[in-house]
């Protein structure tokens, strides 16, 4: 039986360790970890979404004009009546 040289130990090792710890990548920057940069996107994705929704509205107003026939409601019901009454 053979004895293992340092060599060996030291490749075993060093293999070991990368397949271990996963594919080694560039760092990160700082400004897109952290709590602030959450922030930052959820405020620009809410600015984004109103721009979206204001744009929309007022799409949406012009092309329907007021009637006042229907300020009540969509569909016109029956007028209500007392049940049970006498």
């Amino acid at each position: 039986m053979r004895t293992p040289n340092a060599t060996s130990i030291v490749a075993g090792v060093t293999i070991g360790t990368l397949v271990a710890c996963g594919v080694v990548g560039p760092p990160v920057p700082p400004e897109n970890v952290g709590v602030n940069a959450t922030i930052l996107q959820q405020k620009k994705r809410e600015i984004l979404e109103l721009n979206q929704r204001e744009a929309a509205e007022a799409v949406e107003s012009a092309e329907l004009p007021l009637d006042p026939a229907l300020q009540g409601q969509d569909v016109n019901l029956p007028p209500l009546r007392p049940v049970g009454t006498r």
